[in-house]
């Protein structure tokens, strides 16, 4: 509402909207350098080893000769979005219950593209910065469906990706994602429950409920994000972008009896 542009002096424009110039004038610095490399040794520690937590992680730095507190850990692995996995009390409130909803894959036979999609959300480190990452995965096939990045963990990014994904490859009977505030919100639940698709979430602390996504991470992080070093959101955009195209269409998947996943999806769906 206030615009650089317009006559109106910036102080008077302020004043009109009661916006305090300081506000305005505000440019939030991110996280320092010494924070960006840390969340980039702790997120590829945590590839290898996703049940440990504050303490083992801040152990693990301890090894490499860095020095960080408990509390410094714990803000940069929420910020990163992620979690030790290990069995937790059922601390859910009744204002996040009601959006929870069971986990419908156990037992379940996957036979067919658009049967079963997974979702998820990883953190991407960037030389100045961090990113994050949305990915929609048909399980049958291996082929992701939809991808997006965006620099907040809002619940509008992966409705977003969701929505565009529905629109290229049609709906799918199910799709399964964890309980994080992306997927356990109004707005998420709505959206599928509209277009009449089941929705399954993961057990509390159970990647293993989700795990063909875990690995797409993995393939994604080790092939490409590590080796490339993106310097800009735009370099990551068009490097992701060649990389799925790689991973849908020439890569073949060992848990697929190695074959292609474009092969298998698009031969049906």
């Amino acid at each position: 509402m206030v615009n650089r542009e317009e006559p109106l002096s910036i102080r008077c424009q302020c004043n009109l909207v009661s916006v305090s110039r300081g506000s305005f004038y505000y440019k939030p610095l991110g996280e320092s350098e010494d924070n960006l490399k840390l969340m980039r040794l702790m997120d590829e520690h945590y590839l290898e080893h996703p049940s440990e937590g504050v303490e083992r992680m801040r152990d693990f730095l301890l090894t490499l000769g860095i020095l960080a507190n408990h509390k410094r850990v714990r803000r940069l692995l929420r910020l990163m979005g992620l979690m030790a996995i290990y069995p937790k009390k059922n601390l859910s409130r009744l204002g996040q219950a009601k959006y929870i909803r069971p986990y419908l894959l156990r037992d379940l036979k996957i036979v067919r593209p658009n049967q079963v999609w997974a979702i998820d959300i990883t953190y991407i480190p960037m030389p100045r910065g961090f990113l994050y990452l949305t990915a929609i995965i048909d399980v049958y096939s291996r082929y992701v469906v939809g991808w997006g990045i965006s620099n907040t963990l809002d619940a509008s990014c992966s409705l977003n990706v969701t929505k565009e994904a529905i629109a290229r490859h049609g709906k799918p009977e199910i799709i399964n994602s964890d309980q994080g505030s992306q997927f356990t919100c109004h707005d998420w639940i709505e959206y599928l429950e509209k277009e009449d698709i089941r929705i399954s979430m993961d057990g509390k602390g159970r990647a293993i409920d989700n795990i063909f996504i875990e690995r797409l991470w993995r393939s994604v992080k080790y092939d490409y994000v590590y080796i490339k070093v993106p310097s800009d959101g735009l370099e990551l955009y068009q490097g992701l972008k060649g990389y799925f195209d790689y991973y849908n269409n020439r890569l073949c998947h060992q848990g697929i009896g190695r074959k292609i996943p474009a092969s298998l999806y698009k031969s049906v769906a």
